[in-house]
């Protein structure tokens, strides 16, 4: 086999060198941060994630970490339902997914990278050179990587993305996220009887809840607990973790439990936010065919979009169980080249399948101000219900390659 170049560590950057070194690559993984780490959070892993990762070898891992999240309905703001939990479950039997610890799934991630990886940390890539028959190369201004095949799983500001799409920018999707974990000995008792895992719904803003693991199941040194994300149209905060956990605790002080209990308990350092932001226009290719390979995007690096249907990792697991599948036995030169054709091409059209139910779901849920909220919601039966369910579906009706 040849030689590979990794850059980013993120999920999709170690999935892609564990795939390709267990399939005989010599693989060299480049972080820009001092060390690879998760964040603290959590994240949503759907069917088509599930079964890109069971793809790559990693069902005992997943199984291990996974809590499976059962439909929660929608309620409004004031705590009333748009869609009971049990229409819910109704409608959306093929499409529930479950959650995991972003730290259980980067160590499972880690677990089977294996010792004849070349893993670099604080490395900063400055310049990507891919042109014409000789090899792919980074470097960081001190040292060179060349690679038969370049992998960028270096995320929206890819610094490899521009070799392949040097015209794309990027811009804000009009929504800032936040994320945090609530370990079981912090995390506030709720009632029994509560749909914690409802999504709730207002003007500008969302929240959504789900249980990792049961309570008591484990120490304090659990990373079991209670998952959180909120959603507010506008900028990313620039302000500390403190002052944000102040506005998202003025924002949603009026909205229904389990919201305002979950955002008490949490501490500053338990947030991540993430100021999401989209490729535009999107991408064409997702990789060249350069020297004896190529490069190619994996991740946000080819497919940023806004978060509606929280398909990120996931598509990113697609990426890489497309990519091992199709590099798989393939030498250097020719057939390579062919490969990232190949695969370029196959998750250009995903992706696009996945960005249009994005934004039918987004045109649903945007916001409307308090009076187009009240008509929306008046209007939110089976036609809207549909619409959420059937994007969901589609994006989660993705098969690994034979």
């Amino acid at each position: 086999m040849g030689q590979a170049v990794v850059v980013g560590a993120g999920v999709g950057g170690l999935a892609a060198a564990g795939a390709l070194a267990r399939n005989g690559w010599r693989v060299t993984l480049l972080e820009r941060n001092d060390r690879l780490r998760a964040d603290p959070a959590a994240l949503l892993i759907w069917p088509n994630g599930v079964r890109a990762l069971r793809s790559l070898g990693l069902a005992d891992g997943l199984d291990a970490i996974a809590t499976p999240v059962p439909p929660g309905g929608i309620r409004r703001a004031d705590g009333s339902w748009l869609v009971q939990p049990g229409a819910a479950a109704a409608l959306s039997p093929r499409s529930a997914p479950v959650v995991v610890h972003s730290e259980d799934l980067h160590d499972a991630l880690f677990a089977r990278l294996t010792a004849a990886i070349d893993i670099r940390t604080g490395i900063t890539v400055r310049q990507v050179r891919a042109a014409g028959r000789e090899r792919a190369s980074v470097t960081d201004g001190r040292a060179m990587w060349e690679a038969d095949l370049l992998i960028g799983a270096d995320g929206v500001t890819s610094a490899v993305r521009h070799v392949v799409a040097p015209e794309s920018s990027v811009i804000s999707s009009g929504y800032a996220a936040w994320r945090a974990v609530l370990p079981w000995y912090r995390a506030p008792h709720l009632a029994a009887d509560l749909a914690i895992n409802a999504e709730i719904l207002g003007s500008d803003y969302r929240f959504f809840a789900a249980s990792l693991g049961e309570r008591g199941s484990a120490g304090a040194s659990t990373r079991g607990g209670i998952y959180w994300q909120a959603t507010v149209a506008g900028a990313a905060r620039p302000e500390a973790p403190a002052t944000q956990l102040a506005l998202l605790r003025r924002w949603f002080e009026r909205w229904p439990a389990p919201v305002g209990d979950l955002l008490a308990a949490t501490e500053p350092d338990d947030l991540v936010q993430h100021d999401v932001r989209e490729i535009i226009p999107p991408l064409s290719e997702f990789g060249s065919a350069v020297g004896t390979g190529g490069v190619v995007l994996v991740g946000d690096a080819a497919h940023s979009m806004a978060h509606h249907l929280a398909q990120g990792a996931c598509l990113a697991f697609e990426d890489v169980a497309t990519l091992a599948a199709l590099v798989k036995d393939t030498q250097p030169g020719d057939g390579l080249r062919a490969a990232v054709l190949a695969y370029s091409k196959a998750r250009v059209a995903r992706s696009a399948v996945v960005a249009r139910q994005t934004k039918r779901v987004g045109a649903v849920l945007a916001p409307r101000g308090r009076f187009g909220t009240r008509a929306r919601d008046a209007a939110f039966g089976v036609l809207s219900t549909r619409v959420l369910d059937r994007a969901r579906v589609e994006a989660a009706n993705w098969f690994p390659p034979a």
